[in-house]
């Protein structure tokens, strides 16, 4: 199977399940004109299918780290309610600034709150200012700070909190271990701290499509 393949089974499923969203295509445009890497989005797909976890779950407060443009941040602030809200973190504050009229753009801007910063140093604020337990939890940044990440979502967190990672399979590279780049060191460093912990029930499933071969981890705080 083919990278080609699994593309057109994605632009043939979003045929069937994707209407023209001119919120969503107006991010695709920004982030094109912004000189932004597309991929590192998530797909149509992937975000219809972390709104709809967000939604089952009831989520009513949700966590993201890594804002980018802000196009995974409309799927999941869409399922909140109008009394829910989303606290997203972005380091780099060019995409901060785009990320925040694109959600304004989508009309959510009632709903989230952009954080500008490195997330390590906004966590601790966070933590203080009252908004935590999370329900939701997505994290979809440098993936050498995984590890970083998952104690942190644990201390934002309270029983039932579902927390996803994204992008942790990378082409398969996590198992090339001639390959210890920052980003696959950190992954493997996240997978066994991940295995050891007491508070999380957790899986990792590998997917294919307009993104390649990549996975993702669902945890559930116990």
């Amino acid at each position: 199977m083919s990278e080609q393949l699994w593309t057109a089974v994605d632009d043939y499923l979003e045929a069937h399940f994707m209407p023209a969203d001119p919120a969503l295509e107006h991010v695709l445009q920004t982030t094109l004109d912004a000189g932004l890497p597309p991929h590192l989005a998530v797909s149509s797909l992937q975000g219809k299918f972390l709104q709809m976890l967000a939604q089952i779950h009831g989520a009513k407060k949700i966590l993201e780290i890594g804002t980018l443009a802000g196009y995974s941040t409309i799927w999941l602030a869409r399922a909140l309610p109008q009394d829910g809200r989303l606290i997203s973190l972005e380091a780099v504050p060019t995409n901060v600034t785009l990320a925040r009229k694109n959600i304004e753009f989508a009309g959510l801007s009632h709903l989230v709150d952009i954080h500008a910063g490195k997330a390590l140093d906004i966590f601790p604020e966070i933590e203080q200012s009252g908004i935590a337990p999370f329900d939701f939890i997505f994290i979809d940044a440098d993936k050498s700070g995984y590890k970083d990440y998952v104690d942190w979502a644990l201390k934002l967190s309270r029983p039932g909190t579902v927390i996803i990672l994204d992008n942790v399979i990378r082409g398969g590279g996590i198992v090339n271990f001639d390959n210890n780049t920052r980003t696959m060191t950190g992954l493997r460093e996240y997978f066994e701290h991940l295995a050891q912990q007491k508070k999380l029930t957790s899986t990792t499933l590998q997917t294919v499509g307009c993104k390649g071969h990549d996975g993702f981890t669902l945890a559930v705080v116990l």
